[in-house]
């Protein structure tokens, strides 16, 4: 991989500066303040199925997971279905417990009632795409495509910036929505490749729209102007008239998990097509190199906005290093479905969980995987536990704390 890391002593020695800063901070006002400041006020978060809260339902999400708003989705933790595609919390929701926060409510059930909003909105919806949904249609590739991409979620967020007095692209309007803001981008991109599963559009071609599109994206939300303008896909927006002082300054960006691993992979693929853990070789290569070509353009982007702190999270070797030592991690089941029906993964893409005929494991914090695509609540609490606090982030996590913290 492209990533680096540092030592675990560097890291611990980090943590523990940053601890120290937490207690000397809430102790000068203890008499008033009984937890810690948070370091920020609100998250904006973006992606696919993987940190969607609930922008997508049954009747609204992709075909092959269209029961989402039914048992057992949402056991472990919320004891009942909420759109999330997991028997409970999802890497975006530890993200914000981690930060004293609130779970982000999904734009399309709050976007009528902003002040619900207060602690930030989440925009990531299941499906979604890093290609323009445009490009799809063009070749002819329209059979149960979700239709947002991550453009569509700029697009909302454009369009809650203008709720929140954020009507023109200077600082003293967008100052209150930017201010200690975190803007959590989820993994995205896998979604395009499978669409084109079969196609004769080349991978390289993918890559180069999907992270093209992605960091014109991150791009735009660096530069406050270009909110008010159209995004469309393949579009790199290299200049502005001015930079703004006032734009995201703290941005986390996860890269494709081992995609090879999902039991939806396992099945379709042919049984000599594995790697040295057993999972589909070629599309865990497609991921790698996806990976490395986004954490390339994510250190152009570094240079071109300096003062903004990026943070890769490794979704790749997390997910890799959980696959070769689980019983550490507390898992047994590596590749079968905790919820589903069918061999040899207890997975059929056609008896999909939440159907009538189709129940859950008894203990879904062993298992890996939940329902074919998607992970369990007990996978998604340990890799945020490594981006967070481990050495799966780069620059590490508690380095874009320790910035945040200074800065103020």
């Amino acid at each position: 991989m492209v990533s680096h890391f540092t030592s675990h002593h560097s890291h611990q020695f980090i943590f523990i500066t940053l601890t120290t800063i937490f207690i000397l901070t809430s102790s000068s006002s203890a008499a008033t303040e009984t937890h810690p400041p948070r370091p920020f006020k609100k998250i904006y978060a973006f992606g696919d199925s993987f940190t969607d809260t609930g922008n997508t339902k049954s009747v609204t999400g992709p075909t092959g997971f269209g029961h989402v708003s039914n048992p057992p989705y949402g056991t472990t933790f919320f004891h009942h279905p909420t759109n999330r595609y997991s028997d409970g919390r999802l890497v975006i929701d530890f993200v914000a417990e981690t930060l004293s926060l609130p779970y982000l409510p999904p734009y399309l059930k709050i976007r009528g009632n902003v002040s619900s909003s207060t602690f930030g909105v989440n925009f990531a919806v299941a499906g979604a795409t890093a290609t323009n949904h445009a490009f799809f249609v063009k070749n002819n590739l329209t059979l149960d495509i979700t239709p947002q991409s991550i453009q569509t979620q700029l697009h909302w967020f454009n369009k809650y910036l203008q709720s929140q007095g954020c009507k023109k692209a200077s600082a003293s309007d967008c100052k209150e929505a930017f201010d200690d803001a975190l803007f959590w981008f989820g993994e995205i991109g896998v979604n395009d490749y499978a669409y084109a599963v079969g196609s004769s559009i080349p991978d390289d071609t993918l890559r180069k729209l999907g992270i093209t599109s992605f960091t014109a994206v991150l791009q735009a939300i660096s530069k406050v102007e270009i909110f008010f303008r159209l995004i469309v896909a393949n579009m790199l927006h290299r200049t502005a008239k001015s930079l703004l002082e006032k734009g995201a300054k703290y941005v986390v960006v996860q890269g494709l998990p081992l995609s090879g691993c999902l039991p939806l992979s396992m099945s379709l693929a042919p049984e000599d097509d594995r790697d040295d853990i057993g999972c589909v070789k070629s599309v865990n290569n497609q991921s790698y190199v996806h990976n490395a070509v986004l954490q390339a353009k994510l250190q152009e982007l570094r240079k071109q906005f300096p003062n903004a702190v990026i943070t890769y999270a490794d979704y790749w070797n997390a997910y890799r290093t959980v696959m070769k030592s689980p019983s550490q991690y507390g898992f047994k089941e590596l590749f079968s479905c905790c919820c589903g029906k069918g061999e040899p993964y207890n997975f059929d893409l056609f008896t999909s969980c939440g159907m009538a005929n189709v129940s859950a494991c008894a203990n879904p914090s062993k298992y890996i995987n939940w329902d074919g695509v998607h992970l369990t609540e007990a996978m998604y609490k340990v890799v945020s536990k490594m981006f967070l606090n481990g050495t799966f982030s780069h620059p590490p996590f508690s380095y874009l704390l320790d910035r945040k913290i200074k800065q103020g």
